[in-house]
């Protein structure tokens, strides 16, 4: 089904700490006039006075808990400056499991955990973000949804409509299996969805478990033509109209690389923050195919999170062009 962005995306959020600040941002996320935004608790270590003491779903730590159960989208921190451990885990909680953090003010201090870029105001409160966000802007979104869906159509139409029977039938004659390889992948926001790709392996039961390595015996003749030529990634341009991934954005690795590397890469989960890429800045900068050590993986995030923080539509088109050009050229990564 083919999904268009939304006008206004309803993000659920949870409070940590207590003071007038937290209680300005829960008044404003109630405020019917405001839209997108769905107050769902407040977590303090101490019973609370007024209207948030009724809102009060548990302690500092129950937090963790509640947030992943609950799909929590953004936590705002308003614990003191007499804490800073505290704010420093929940900062790295949020980053591990894809929920937005934010510091907004206490009654004590405003403390400035991290060096942020973008300060954002809800109501009269300034709420401090830990990195610019260009896609969280309603017009950024739309209009890299508009692209997708025009390109992704004129590609499908256009070109894999004849492409498809001709690279059908070389996968079929090359090894038995089907034609399409479908792997469960995670998305924007960690949602699952199955992505497809022309089959390039022999059948094999390490499909999902061992990464293709260079001269990997499992590779046929014609998979390795279509690797070289990323034309195994074309039926992905279906992922990208039915709008589970995006045309520019970071590569979506296998559930398996996932659980391997977000406890021990900084940041590795913040890369689900937009819709994942059938190209991406990772890759045009020569970071594509195997990831061979953690290092290398650590360098493919940390381009992975520039382009969320720098997005454009221009770097997008950027990177389409680079893309292109490689695919004509050389890539000593592309196996």
């Amino acid at each position: 089904m083919l999904t268009l962005e939304p006008l206004t995306t309803v993000k659920d959020l949870v409070i940590v700490g207590d003071g007038p600040a937290a209680e300005e941002i829960f008044r404003y996320c109630e405020d019917q006039t405001v839209r997108g935004y769905r107050f769902r608790g407040i977590f303090n270590d101490e019973a609370i006075d007024g209207v948030l003491g009724e809102r009060r779903v548990g302690d500092v730590q129950a937090v963790r808990a509640y947030a992943i159960q609950n799909r929590i989208d953004i936590l705002y921190c308003a614990l003191p400056g007499t804490r800073r451990a505290d704010i420093t885990e929940l900062m790295e909680f949020c980053e591990r499991n894809t929920i937005r953090f934010r510091v907004i003010p206490s009654a004590e201090s405003f403390i400035p955990v991290v060096k942020t870029s973008e300060l954002e105001f809800h109501g009269e409160v300034p709420v401090s973000k830990i990195r610019r966000e260009p896609l969280d802007s309603m017009y950024a979104r739309g209009l890299k949804r508009t692209f997708d869906i025009i390109f992704s159509f004129c590609i499908i139409v256009f070109v894999f409509s004849w492409l498809f029977p001709l690279l059908a039938l070389m996968v079929k004659l090359s090894s038995k299996g089907p034609v399409f390889f479908k792997q469960v992948r995670l998305g924007k926001d960690n949602e699952e969805f199955v992505c497809w790709k022309f089959r390039s392996m022999r059948m094999n039961t390490e499909a999902d478990s061992k990464q293709a390595t260079k001269n990997d015996p499992r590779v046929t003749r014609v998979g390795a033509f279509l690797r070289k030529s990323n034309l195994d990634e074309m039926p992905q341009f279906f992922n990208v109209f039915l709008g589970q991934m995006s045309v520019v954005g970071p590569r979506p690795h296998p559930l398996r690389l996932n659980d391997q590397y977000r406890d021990i890469i900084d940041k590795y989960m913040v890369r689900h923050f937009v819709r994942p890429g059938i190209t991406g800045w990772a890759q045009v900068n020569g970071f594509r195919g195997e990831t061979r050590t953690p290092e290398l993986m650590e360098r493919r995030v940390e381009l992975d999170v520039w382009y969320l923080e720098n997005w454009s539509f221009w770097l997008d088109m950027r990177i389409v062009v680079k893309t292109v050009t490689n695919m004509l050229g050389k890539e000593e990564n592309a196996y």
